[in-house]
């Protein structure tokens, strides 16, 4: 039976990857679906090279940070989202921007669709508690051969049925919401384990200040990895935007 690993919004926090790809459940899955948003963050070249070191276990997919980093890349006109990526942009080699650019926006195995958003739109909010109205809209066209959809992009991990097919979110592992710690997800056949990786927050923190040249890396280990915002919060600030 495959056993596939989802690890989503990494956001280049390079210790918190390391401390995900070193779980044991990781290390021996057979696939590892990267579900976009690798690598806008704070260590962007280190964490592209990290995960190309999984070679062919790696299944990779397009989040809205990798079109973002790649046009800010290539000099097109973009307004940048947030502090971080049009530095992280600048960092990228052309090889790694070449990389971002061919990733397809989503990848079926088997009856499961794995995406960054949703499975139309790579920057679409969908929450935990969206009504089945809004699911069914943004599910319209999706085969129904497809009986799971696994996602990230809102960075709190759920697991929900939607009109008799599996939705799971796998959360986030640089930039958590809802809880600390680096969360992910399991898939093995029909089950679904959501997972939160044991580590430092304080010496993750410290090292990405210690090892980043991100400029402004001191406040966004204080603001994304230090402190946590609490799902209330983001789910207050995410829902005018999943509300479609």
């Amino acid at each position: 039976m495959e056993r596939i690993a989802v690890l989503a919004d990494i956001h280049g926090v390079l210790p918190a990857l390391e401390a995900v790809l070193a779980e044991p459940d990781v290390r021996s899955a057979d696939v590892v679906v990267l579900a976009g948003d690798l690598a806008a963050g704070p260590q962007p070249v280190e964490t592209l090279d990290l995960l190309l070191g999984l070679g062919g276990r790696a299944v990779w997919v397009r989040g809205n940070a990798e079109r973002e980093l790649v046009s800010m890349a290539r000099g097109e006109q973009l307004d940048p989202p947030d502090p971080v990526s049009p530095w992280a942009a600048a960092q990228l080699r052309p090889d790694q921007v070449e990389l971002l650019a061919t990733l397809p926006t989503s990848v079926t195995i088997g009856s499961t669709l794995f995406c960054h958003a949703t499975p139309r739109d790579d920057e679409e909010m969908v929450l935990v508690d969206s009504p089945i109205s809004r699911w069914t809209e943004v599910f319209t066209g999706l085969s129904d051969d497809v009986r799971t959809v696994v996602c990230g992009h809102t960075h709190m991990p759920f697991a929900r049925q939607v009109d008799r097919r599996l939705v799971v979110n796998a959360g986030s592992v640089g930039m958590p919401y809802g809880a600390p710690l680096p969360s992910w997800a399991l898939l093995t056949g029909s089950d679904v384990q959501l997972r939160r990786t044991a580590l430092d927050i304080e010496a993750m923190a410290d090292r990405v200040v210690a090892e980043s040249t991100y400029p402004d890396r001191a406040a966004f280990a204080d603001e994304y990895l230090r402190s946590n915002y609490s799902d209330t919060e983001v789910l207050a600030a995410f829902r005018p935007r999943a509300e479609g």
